[in-house]
């Protein structure tokens, strides 16, 4: 008996089985449609995406040679990276604070022909030359600085030539 009621309710609303079937038909072909237009879309981005690689190379050989590239550019950052802290240790040692002072070490003297000169690093170490001009001779003296200071006493203009330097 229940066949037959299966058989009575398919013959009733065959119409309505048949309307069921023509809309589920058109989604489908809608469907179908998006899909075709996705994958054309797609086609288009993965040409777009391949061109300008060569003939028998894929894409994943050349990103692979990209990330190889970028390694090598990371380890080379890397020793330009220690270059440079070496150079920056090198540049704390150099002579980077001059100062010169020009001085009349005597009355009689008609023009500045003395100096002081302090050359330091940027650790305040170094050395004050002063040269000293007179009528008859020239006298030359090096006292060491460090750390701004020196053992030995400065005169005047060595010390305004290390203050100088210091504030540089």
């Amino acid at each position: 008996m229940e066949n037959m009621d299966i058989m009575n309710y398919v013959v009733n609303n065959t119409s309505y089985m048949i309307a069921i079937l023509g809309v589920l038909m058109i989604v489908m072909y809608l469907l179908i449609i998006n899909l075709y237009y996705n994958l054309n879309y797609m086609k288009k981005r993965y040409k777009k995406m391949m061109t300008g690689v060569d003939d028998g190379a894929n894409l994943e050989r050349m990103l692979l040679g990209h990330i190889d590239e970028t390694r090598s550019v990371a380890q080379e950052n890397e020793k330009l990276k220690a270059e440079n802290k070496r150079i920056d240790d090198l540049l704390k040692r150099a002579l980077t604070r001059v100062s010169v002072v020009r001085f009349r070490a005597f009355e009689d003297m008609g023009s500045d022909l003395s100096y002081s000169v302090a050359l330091l690093d940027s650790h305040n170490n170094g050395v004050v030359m002063s040269s000293i001009f007179g009528r008859e001779d020239s006298r030359s003296y090096v006292k060491p600085i460090e750390n701004g200071t020196s053992t030995y006493q400065l005169t005047a203009e060595e010390e305004q030539a290390l203050r100088e330097a210091m504030s540089k």
